[in-house]
């Protein structure tokens, strides 16, 4: 089982940057499938930021493509993501996920994901 904290979030204005940050304990990240999620209303479905595929490259949802950029140390087991040029649809909760490498590759889907962190609030306005 793997254990996952965010931390960074906060409020930043329209165009600024954050970067959050996702530390795992327990098991390591290598051994299986990562991603950034965020929750951008109360009562709506987690939407799917970025996953890293099982060669270890991230795939995008196209709404972040440009402006977001992952970064995963296997070493210290953690997981960022930088923001930038951020807009106020950005505003929403963020969540590390992760899901122990099974058959398949990883998928950009909250539902495939087994274990998931409290999340860390991004407030973005102007």
């Amino acid at each position: 089982r793997v254990n996952l904290v965010e931390s960074g979030g906060g409020s930043v204005q329209v165009g600024g940057s954050i970067t959050l940050s996702c530390d795992a304990s327990g098991d390591t990240i290598s051994n299986g499938c990562m991603g950034w999620f965020r929750r951008q209303a109360s009562g709506k479905e987690p939407e799917g930021i970025v996953v890293f595929d099982r060669d270890d490259v991230p795939q995008y949802t196209d709404a972040v493509k440009g402006r977001f950029t992952v970064s995963k140390d296997n070493a210290k087991n953690t997981m960022s993501l930088e923001m930038s040029s951020l807009r106020p649809e950005d505003t929403g909760v963020y969540y590390c996920a992760n899901r122990p490498y099974r058959d398949g590759n990883c998928v950009l889907n909250q539902w495939y994901f087994d274990y998931w962190g409290q999340g860390t609030q991004v407030t973005v306005s102007s």
